[in-house]
């Protein structure tokens, strides 16, 4: 069954259709991974888009029970040059297909993905919609031009309620603004005692939890779109240990006095050179996201610039000078991507004991 995806700018492609075949709407982005293709559809980041892989052949390992990142995908349609209808793996369980249809989630293959992908790096993200034939392109890019996406994306993927993940250790706060169960995962294996509390909770909330740590998460969207928690960290600063991990992370800037604007076509794949300026040493990261923050915003807070992208120089982790807090932009929890900056979650934990040793730690 042929279909289309039609971007804003009136560019069109024609191809096969798999997965859903419902009609959808939302921001086109590509991702650079050769692989990591189901944490990509489940990552809560990507609430709102229309993902475009890169490399040529997806779904070549199926979809499987243990790497999904979220329990629904929030993704909004999935661009590949070609579908693997037969994958081989032994922990395949269904195709990429069957699990699209099952997730009503429409995908476009057998397009010039590499044409696609070179229209944003020189366009910027734009709207598009995937759909059938029998609507006319130039319907399509009026309804594009004059329609706005939804800007409550970590309203929508983040916990409704609060909820425990219990263990003996450290009592860490996570704020779900779009938490990747990889987090999750990063602090059980360190036997966290951690309660997910959601987007909106205020800094009286958090406190009242007697935490150790708070964990900011990764999440979709404009940090300036989540007040609410840039009030939260404000709230919480220097009373408590902070770890930030990408809208975490530009969350906690806005927090401090820094800016933070919308990149061009953003940072989404497995394979991002990151520098640490004080060792000197690079690292290869999992990135995804749109917006950075202001390097020309920092002198006036006490914020300092830990990591830098190699790619571009934009900001990739900061610290504060004179509270236990830092962030990155990136994921360290490693899934998909490689494992190199997993020692981070170790760090957390370090600056957790420090602070307690100190018995500075104020409850609410």
């Amino acid at each position: 069954m042929k279909r289309q995806l039609v971007l804003e700018d009136g560019s069109f492609f024609i191809g096969e259709a798999f997965g859903s075949t419902e009609k959808t709407i939302g921001e086109v982005v590509f991702n650079t991974g050769m692989t990591g293709y189901q944490e990509i559809l489940t990552d809560p980041s990507y609430c709102g888009q229309i993902v475009t892989m890169t490399y040529p052949l997806i779904g070549n390992y199926g979809i499987n029970r243990d790497d999904f990142e979220s329990i629904e995908p929030h993704i909004h349609g999935l661009i590949v040059k070609e579908v693997c209808d037969v994958p081989s793996n032994w922990r395949n369980e269904m195709t990429l297909d069957q699990y699209l249809k099952e997730k009503k989630i429409p995908g476009l293959a057998g397009i010039d993905t590499r044409k696609l992908t070179r229209i944003i790096r020189q366009y910027g993200t734009l709207k598009g919609m995937i759909c059938d034939l029998d609507v006319s392109v130039q319907e399509i890019v009026e309804y594009l031009k004059t329609t706005a996406l939804p800007r409550d994306q970590v309203k929508r993927v983040s916990t409704k309620s609060a909820y425990p993940s219990p263990g003996r250790g450290y009592r860490v706060v996570l704020v779900d603004f779009g938490m990747k169960h990889g987090i999750l995962r990063e602090l059980n294996k360190r036997n966290c005692d951690v309660i997910v509390l959601p987007y909106n909770a205020t800094a009286e909330q958090v406190l009242c939890l007697h935490p150790d740590g708070v964990m900011l998460s990764n999440g979709p969207g404009d940090p300036k779109d989540v007040p609410e928690a840039i009030e939260m960290i404000r709230g919480i600063l220097g009373k408590v240990p902070i770890f930030g991990i990408c809208l975490g992370h530009q969350l906690f800037a806005l927090a401090c006095g820094a800016d933070t604007e919308k990149m061009k076509f953003g940072h989404r794949g497995s394979n991002h050179p990151v520098k640490h300026l004080t060792t000197g040493k690079v690292a290869i990261t999992s990135q995804n996201h749109g917006y950075t923050v202001k390097k020309e915003s920092l002198p006036h807070t006490r914020l300092e610039v830990t990591h830098i992208a190699l790619n571009d120089g934009t900001i990739e982790g900061l610290r504060h000078l004179d509270y236990p807090a830092f962030t990155v932009q990136y994921h360290p929890e490693a899934s998909p991507g490689p494992e190199d900056s997993n020692s981070l979650f170790d760090e957390f934990i370090v600056m957790i004991r420090e602070f307690k040793k100190k018995g500075e730690i104020v409850h609410a």
